[in-house]
């Protein structure tokens, strides 16, 4: 499923982000860098070691050795990936007592897209940041991230944002979110 914003085009599809073509993958990584289970573990494994290792000169030189805090995103190469780029964000862990849950998690969409323009990339892929093991409910994720995504388009001439969804149920919750973004758009 595309839809074109502002001369840009927003796409859904399944499939496995390690092999998507593209300026910049964005890794939903944990705060370490240093690689886990998930989206970040396959990302990890197909880039190679090269990923770690300059995980772990980022870390020392960009964040002081601490943690990359969530909401927040950092660049690296993307080695034996066909992405010339991983941009690593960390999402929220649900809890629905934190009110700022979706505030952190459209900073890791809007992070994301305002690096890759910093790299003139113009094309981006997406995972489904914080639906897996850290439990965000994928309907409110899904209009978190393509509201986010659409904003950045509406204000940035961008090129191509690919949201890479793991099933077909996912794919499905973002297309549903996806027609309500549209409609939104339209009014």
């Amino acid at each position: 499923m595309k839809t074109e914003i502002n001369g840009s085009t927003l796409e859904l599809m399944t499939g496995d982000i390690t092999k998507v073509k593209t300026d910049a993958i964005v890794n939903a990584a944990n705060g370490t860098l240093m690689g886990g289970g998930g989206v970040d573990g396959a990302i990890h494994r197909a880039a190679g070691k090269k990923l770690l290792e300059e995980c772990k000169q980022v870390r020392e030189k960009q964040l002081n050795g601490e943690k990359l805090p969530t909401g927040k995103a950092v660049i690296t190469g993307g080695y034996h990936l066909p992405a010339k780029h991983v941009i690593h964000t960390v999402g929220p862990v649900w809890n629905e007592c934190d009110e700022d849950q979706e505030e952190l998690l459209a900073g890791c969409y809007d992070h994301s897209l305002k690096l890759a323009a910093e790299i003139n990339a113009s094309s981006i892929a997406f995972p489904s940041i914080s639906t897996g093991v850290y439990s965000f409910p994928i309907d409110l994720a899904a209009k978190i991230a393509l509201q986010t995504i659409t904003d950045f388009l509406m204000t940035y001439d961008f090129g191509r944002v690919m949201m890479v969804l793991f099933s077909q149920k996912d794919y499905e919750i973002y297309a549903a979110a996806l027609k309500r973004n549209d409609r939104a758009i339209g009014e």
